[in-house]
């Protein structure tokens, strides 16, 4: 590892509840802020989630709620949950099949710039999808990744959002793999009318292998990030995140909470 790369540990864990890994986040985040506080700094690893969540509507702190276009026992009827949360952007949906990936950078220790970030993160969804042989990109004004347009508009096969506290990100991406893209038409995605909403499933027309994805984008986040990257996965994660966060039966809480049709504001 050279001297000069940042040491991430990348935690994959699976299939997670949505709130308990929220506030997963937040004790991440709050643990590297008060690392970067202390005289001298504690120097700790970045931390990469990497994960699905069950179906879930989510709208950020700035966003309309009128994108949602399901009322509260519609949402639960469709068997799906809905939080209002702190990220910046409108609202998305989460749900099986999709990589989520829940960046805790601590950017004093790359750069100060969350446009360059978000920059960043579209770069490694891009070269993931080069990887397949899809011609993915940016559209000007409309953070994202986006395919096309060809023989129709553009759609976006990943989308963005992120909070930062004392240059400290949490949230991160969401890119659409073997996601059922039939939950988007409850939504106006991003707030965005005009454009569609693809996945990798779709555009390549067969499901494909999360893990793989998954294992490319670490390595896309390794290269764009010139980062070190250490992968930690089942039990090895959950040990890490308890004894970082200090908190016990991290695993139960984030895979078992019973939050079904639970709904937070």
């Amino acid at each position: 590892m050279g001297a000069d790369r940042q040491p991430v540990v990348a935690c994959c864990l699976e299939r997670v509840a949505y709130g308990p890994t929220w506030d997963l986040q937040q004790k991440l985040q709050n643990r590297l802020i008060a690392a970067k506080r202390k005289q001298p700094p504690e120097r700790l690893p970045h931390v990469l989630l990497l994960l699905e969540h069950p179906p879930v509507y989510t709208l950020g702190k700035s966003g309309d709620a009128r994108h949602m276009l399901l009322d509260q026992d519609a949402i639960m009827r469709c068997g799906a949950q809905f939080h209002h949360i702190d990220r910046g952007g409108d609202i998305t949906f989460h749900g099986p099949g999709q990589v989520v990936g829940y960046f805790l950078l601590d950017l004093d220790r790359f750069y100060r710039d969350l446009h360059r970030f978000l920059r960043a993160l579209e770069e490694v969804v891009i070269r993931t999808c080069a990887e397949y042989n899809l011609d993915a990109t940016r559209i000007a004004g409309r953070t994202g990744v986006w395919i096309g347009p060809d023989a129709i508009p553009e759609r976006k096969i990943c989308a963005f959002g992120i909070r930062s506290s004392r240059w400290v990100t949490m949230h991160g991406l969401a890119f659409n793999v073997n996601t059922d893209l039939s939950y988007f038409r409850h939504i106006i995605p991003c707030g965005i009318q005009d454009r569609g909403v693809t996945s990798l499933a779709h555009e390549m027309g067969r499901s494909c292998d999360m893990v793989e994805i998954r294992d490319q984008l670490i390595r896309h986040v390794e290269s764009v990030f010139e980062a070190h990257v250490t992968v930690l996965e089942g039990d090895a994660a959950f040990r890490y995140l308890e004894d970082l966060t200090q908190t016990r039966d991290l695993r139960y809480t984030v895979r078992t909470h019973a939050e079904c049709g639970a709904t937070r504001a």
